[in-house]
């Protein structure tokens, strides 16, 4: 994941800057570059690859100036290349990003329309070439990075320098975290705590909608409105922990939080934004030619691959046997060594998980692996690793970790849908704008129903017991709402496909008995609504996850009703993920649990 550190001081601070991007390391990045002014003029190095690679370019062509803004780039839009590496510049104007700029195509058309020459392949470029028309055309620099930051659309963190004006770096923020340091006559600004803690322990959260002004003595922040806002500066304890809770009383809502950007970074990896393609691997699984896919993991991870078994069966037509690693290795199931396999896992290191790759391994089956640690055990001994970047999660109910499964499961799906050519081009170009809009419209969703969740939490806490109903994909969230529920606040929740309630479950329903329902308007939406009528006939209690064509077109009353946007069936297991992880968080802060280490459960299990 792109990293971003900015220095504003009195002595030479390019050194600085590159031992703070070494602290975001653990994001991920491919290239790296840092910026200065220097006797009134811009001036960078940039280099691919790792940090040492621009610690060498450094060290050959050293660089002077006391204020500076630095960047470690997972490529996006356009090639790892040196070119495409952040900063960028244009006409005295230096950004660095990170996110997505989404509607950086029809930006670009405009600008090149009015003659502007694009130099890289980035949507970020497109940032610094509109600053510098706004300049061009008399806007001050607080005036340009205002109208700029008006006109475009996204998830975006942005650093800008002026070359005209060697005291400040303006900053933004919108979905990627950006933090601001406080030292004494310097000030510091980076993507997370960490990177700052080398400087300082004084830290100001930005939050999204938040642009501001960074001089050596201070910040002015202001609200997209231009209107002065005031953010709390507090200490971080950064320097003692890999990972800061920044503005948040836990890790989990962090986590949660951060599911905008890490699902965006993990897209990237695997979908080209520009030919609004799925990326040819260098190395994968052969989709058009095997059989059948097992899949196996534990846990939340399991949830994510049952997701992934609806589309991969319905946009491929390809057959999926799937089931939790501990019952996969000891049921000796046949396998087709023409078949492949697919292991899910946040650490890589799941006993279970790991025992059933080896069952599959020993068959003679490819071995794909879903992981969130590349260097792990699950990863080593797999075929083919597809990586999701989700980084260090830290609160042991899974959040981040399932998007950003979720996030490379579509991707594959949609991948075996072509190679199997079960979906055409323009299919696949529908599926990818899809997937292209998630990060905006996941940083939409935890801003808006936020409120709501925490006042329905507050009932949820008094409660014994919930049931959880879906239908299709929704049906693995409400086996996974169940879980996170249980997980953290202790109440006894269960998770059922709708079609079975009159099965067994509908026996429990009564006045007291909150029933869950999660149904976007899809294909299954009418017969999900008759399921909840016989809820409501017995007295349930019932709470309506749905979008605004559902919520319009039902007029049962509902104990709490969450309305998301209506969106494509591929994306919706990934925004419907998010009211399920807020309703658990914010239940269990209710009841005083510890949300972050839950009791009796560790965050890898790496013993049967």
């Amino acid at each position: 994941m792109c990293g971003i550190v900015g220095i504003v001081g009195s002595e030479p601070v390019a050194g600085r800057l590159v031992e703070a991007l070494k602290r975001l390391e653990y994001r991920g990045y491919d290239s790296a570059g840092v910026a200065t002014i220097r006797d009134g003029r811009l001036d960078r190095r940039r280099a691919e690859g790792k940090l040492v690679n621009l610690e060498t370019r450094l060290a050959e062509e050293p660089l002077a100036g006391t204020i500076g803004i630095a960047h470690t780039r997972w490529a996006t839009h356009g090639a790892p290349t040196e070119g495409n590496a952040h900063p960028h510049f244009t006409d005295g104007v230096a950004v660095v990003h990170n996110g997505i700029i989404e509607n950086f195509s029809e930006i670009k058309d405009e600008l090149i329309g009015g003659g502007a020459e694009f130099v890289t392949q980035t949507d970020t470029e497109v940032v610094a070439q509109l600053l510098a028309r706004l300049r061009r055309q008399g806007h001050g620099r607080r005036e340009a990075m205002l109208s700029m930051l008006q006109r475009v659309a996204g998830a975006y963190a942005l650093a800008v320098m002026f070359e005209d004006d060697p005291s400040t770096i303006m900053v933004a923020r919108n979905g990627p975290p950006l933090a601001i340091g406080h030292g004494k006559g310097e000030m510091f600004l980076g993507s997370d705590a960490i990177a700052l803690a080398p400087f300082t322990s004084e830290i100001t959260y930005l939050v999204d909608g938040d642009w501001a002004v960074v001089g050596k003595n201070g910040v002015h922040i202001f609200d997209l409105d231009g209107n002065p806002v005031d953010r709390p500066r507090q200490v971080s304890n950064a320097a003692a922990y890999m990972v800061d809770k920044g503005n948040h009383r836990h890790f989990m809502e962090k986590e949660i939080h951060e599911q905008s950007e890490v699902v965006s970074h993990t897209l990237s990896h695997y979908i080209d934004f520009i030919a609004n393609k799925v990326k040819e691997p260098a190395e994968g699984i052969d989709f058009a030619s095997v059989p059948s896919l097992a899949v196996s993991a534990c846990g939340t991870a399991y949830l994510a691959g049952l997701v992934g078994k609806y589309w991969f069966e319905r946009l491929a037509r390809l057959p999926v046997e799937i089931d939790v690693a501990s019952e996969f290795r000891y049921r000796e199931l046949p396998l087709n060594p023409k078949s492949a396999a697919l292991f899910i896992s946040q650490s890589g290191e799941t006993a279970d998980t790991l025992a059933s790759l080896r069952y599959c391994r020993d068959a003679g089956l490819q071995i794909g692996a879903i992981v969130n640690a590349p260097e792990s055990t699950i990863a080593r001994e797999a075929d083919v690793v597809f990586p999701t970047l989700a980084g260090p999660e830290i609160g042991v109910a899974s959040t981040k970790a399932f998007t950003c499964q979720l996030a490379v499961l579509a991707s594959l799906a949609i991948q075996a849908g072509r190679a199997r050519g079960m979906i055409d081009e323009a299919q696949e170009t529908a599926l990818v704008r899809s997937l292209a809009e998630t990060p905006r419209l996941m940083a939409n969703v935890l801003n808006t129903i936020q409120p709501s969740i925490e006042h329905l939490a507050r009932e949820l806490s008094k409660c014994r017991d919930v049931l959880y109903l879906g239908r299709g994909t929704s049906y693995p969230l409400a086996l996974e709402g169940a879980l996170k529920l249980k997980e953290i606040s202790y109440i006894h929740a269960e998770g059922y496909a709708a079609g079975e309630l009159k099965h067994g479950p509908i026996a429990l329903i009564d006045e007291n008995l909150p029933v869950i329902v999660i149904a976007p308007f899809d294909r299954f939406f009418e017969k999900t609504v008759s399921n909840m009528q016989e809820v409501a006939a017995r007295g349930g209690r019932i709470i309506f996850i749905t979008d605004e064509r559902g919520a319009a077109a039902t007029r049962l009353e509902t104990m709490a009703t969450i309305v998301l946007p209506c969106v494509d069936e591929i994306i919706a297991p990934l925004l419907f993920a998010l009211p399920i992880q807020l309703i658990a968080y914010h239940t269990a802060v209710f009841m005083g649990t510890d949300v972050d280490q839950p009791r009796n459960l560790a965050k890898s299990v790496t013993v049967e």
